[in-house]
C-alpha cells in the first residue's frame, strides 16, 4: 500500500535531478554551476534510481498474498499458492528487530522435515540455530510490514493459541536472505 506511492515520489525526485542535469549539460542554467549543485543533482538521481528499484520490486510482488484460516497459513503468488498447515507446526512466534524502523517476521517452526525447494515457499525457508533444543533450526520466516503486526498476530492467535510462542527481539537484519545458491544447486537436474 505504501511501497508504490513512495517509489513514485522517489522517481519524481529523480526526474528533477535529470531535468537539472539536462539544464547544466545544455548550458541553459542561470548563474555559475557549483560543485554543491552537481552533488545535489547526483543525489536526486540516486533517489530516482532507488525509486525505480522499489517500484519494480513492489510491482512484481503486487499479487502476493498471505492468508490465515483454520487450515493454516496460505502463501499465494500470481501463479501458485501453498499452505503451511497448523498441524505440521511445533510453534509460531513473532520476531522483530529495531533500527530506523521495526522489521517484523512470523516464524513458523515445523514438527518434521520441510521441502526447502517448494516452488512457492522456498524463499521463506531459513536454517538457523534453534530457539530451544526441541525446536528445529530449519523454519519458515515470513516478513511483513510493521503496519500489519497486530492483524497478523491476532489472526494466528485466533487459530492456534496453543502453539503461539510470543514475541522476541532479534539483532538488526534478522530477516536474512533466502538460500538462492543452494536452491539452484538442489533444483538443478530436477525435472519440472
Amino acid at each position: 500500500m505504501t511501497g508504490l506511492p513512495c517509489s513514485v515520489v522517489l522517481i519524481a525526485i529523480g526526474a528533477v535531478g535529470v531535468f537539472g542535469t539536462a539544464l547544466v549539460a545544455t548550458g541553459n542554467q542561470k548563474g555559475q554551476s557549483s560543485i554543491a549543485g552537481f552533488a545535489g543533482m547526483l543525489f536526486m538521481l540516486a533517489f530516482g534510481a532507488l525509486g525505480v528499484l522499489l517500484f519494480i520490486t513492489n510491482w512484481s510482488n503486487r499479487h502476493n498474498r498471505l492468508l490465515v484460516d483454520h487450515t493454516g497459513l496460505w502463501v499465494a503468488g500470481r501463479q501458485a499458492q501453498n499452505v503451511i498447515p497448523w498441524r505440521t507446526l511445533a510453534g509460531v512466534g513473532l520476531f522483530w528487530s529495531g533500527g530506523s524502523k521495526k522489521v517484523y517476521s512470523l516464524e513458523l517452526f515445523p514438527v518434521g522435515p520441510i521441502d526447502r525447494d517448494d516452488p512457492v515457499l522456498w524463499t521463506l525457508v531459513r536454517d538457523e540455530e534453534p530457539l530451544h533444543p526441541d525446536m528445529p533450526g530449519l523454519r519458515y520466516r515470513l516478513p511483513f510490514p510493521a503496519a500489519q503486526q497486530q492483524q497478523v498476530v491476532s489472526a494466528v492467535r485466533q487459530y492456534v493459541p496453543h502453539i503461539w510462542l510470543g514475541e522476541s527481539e532479534r539483532a538488526q537484519g534478522h530477516i536474512g536472505r533466502p538460500d538462492v545458491k543452494g536452491h539452484r544447486e538442489r533444483t538443478r537436474g530436477r525435472t519440472p
